[in-house]
């Protein structure tokens, strides 16, 4: 196999994905922070970012839940106790009040045009939606983790953070059945948000699971790239080279009909 003797490279790759990881992950969420930015944060970098005190928790606790669960994510199976975890690790020294717990009372949400689930429900229904992730082994795995993805965000069982918190779980789960770390894009989110009413219109997952099997298709393209020592190029240098227009090749390269990659939100390939 390629990986073999190669972790080191691997590790390499993840710890460079952390920043964009970061990034995607609070853009979604309308952080203002650039990539750019996140990655001065990450630095240490603090009098060039401009950042808010809350912008910069955001980036700087997203990344510590990001190491945290890529070390345990291999043996720690998906729970209430590690959800509530992470989700302390996300708010400490943002939120407190909220920290490591669900909503509760009156604690309503809104998100666009759905209701989060009851606060006294929302347990019940996250333990549902882990027994029915765990006991469906038969299933197709991204099918089941798009399935509990989509559940999970429709109780949106926190009164903030349930979108990070949720892809960070998308990642562990992944990384259990041996795939490695998607991004889901900022660029992508209107994409990503009719998935999600998909799913509370008509309980179908099948938006999401493209979202998620794109995303880790270009994942292994990435990480096959530079397992297999290609040289790596701009992908509007790969269009001249294949004599064709860079929408076309652009187009190919958003629905994974070729082996491109993002690096920093370029579009890449190995050749």
């Amino acid at each position: 196999m390629l990986k073999v003797g190669k972790q080191a490279l691997l590790a390499m790759i993840d710890e460079a994905e952390i920043a964009e990881s970061v990034y995607n992950s609070n853009a979604i969420e309308n952080s203002t922070l650039t990539l750019r930015q996140t990655e001065q944060i990450l630095l240490e970098l603090e009098s060039e970012h401009g950042a808010s005190l809350r912008e910069l928790f955001e980036a700087k606790n997203l990344t510590r839940v990001l190491l945290y669960t890529r070390e345990k994510s291999t043996t720690q199976d998906i729970s209430i106790p590690f959800i509530l975890l992470i989700h302390h690790m996300l708010f400490t020294n943002i939120n407190d009040a909220i920290a490591g717990r669900f909503r509760t009372k009156n604690e309503y949400v809104r998100v666009r045009t759905h209701i989060g689930a009851p606060p006294l429900t929302i347990k019940k229904r996250i333990e549902e939606a882990i027994a029915t992730y765990t006991s469906s082994v038969t299933q197709f795995p991204i099918d089941r983790i798009s399935r509990f993805h989509c559940e999970f965000e429709q109780i949106h069982p926190f009164v903030d953070g349930n979108g990070r918190i949720g892809r960070v779980l998308i990642n562990c789960q992944l990384a259990q059945i041996g795939c490695p770390n998607i991004i889901i894009q900022n660029k992508g989110k209107h994409s990503y948000y009719r998935s999600f009413s998909a799913y509370t219109d008509d309980k179908t997952t099948k938006a999401m699971e493209q979202i998620i099997n794109i995303a880790l298709i270009e994942s292994f393209h990435k990480r096959l790239a530079y397992l297999k020592n290609l040289r790596i190029i701009p992908l509007s240098a790969y269009a001249k080279k294949q004599k064709t227009t860079a929408p076309h090749i652009f187009n190919a390269a958003k629905r994974q009909t070729i082996p491109a990659f993002r690096e920093k939100g370029v579009w890449k390939i190995g050749i």
